[in-house]
């Protein structure tokens, strides 16, 4: 089986995804990353807050438009973004710990992919360090 090349798929074009745990309960992150502060942090701020209706349309500040296209509550956040899709999810990974993941598929090119991760690795800094201030940084 061959394989092309890292972050190339055949459905979503070329994508990129970023996790961290956390040491925080999931209902804990979820609560942060769903609030007007969170979604500031990782889509930007969204005019009239984020909507969580399926097929409702959004704007940031920075007049990037999308649509949500699924939201479950404690779980995971799917929408358009441009032309890409971005997902956020958060899931339990032990007592008193969650794992955060930001996926962003139907990227253009490799050096997309690459912005992206960069931009995605900032985002998740940034998100560890306002829910956990006084954690060590790596």
């Amino acid at each position: 089986m061959s394989t092309g090349p890292t972050g190339l798929t055949r459905d979503a074009g070329w994508e990129i995804g970023v996790s961290k745990t956390l040491p925080l309960p999931a209902d804990a992150v979820w609560s942060f990353i769903a609030s007007p502060e969170g979604v500031a942090l990782w889509l930007g701020g969204v005019k009239g807050g984020l909507p969580t209706e399926k097929g409702t349309a959004y704007e940031t500040a920075d007049g990037v438009t999308g649509e949500v296209r699924g939201y479950r509550p404690g779980d995971r956040v799917r929408l358009t973004y441009g032309g890409t899709t971005v997902q956020v999810a958060v899931s339990a990974a032990g007592p008193g710990k969650a794992v955060l993941r930001f996926h962003q598929e139907r990227l253009a090119s490799a050096e997309e992919r690459e912005q992206r991760r960069t931009h995605w690795q900032g985002v998740m800094r940034r998100v560890a360090e306002a829910l956990v201030p006084d954690a060590p940084r790596a």
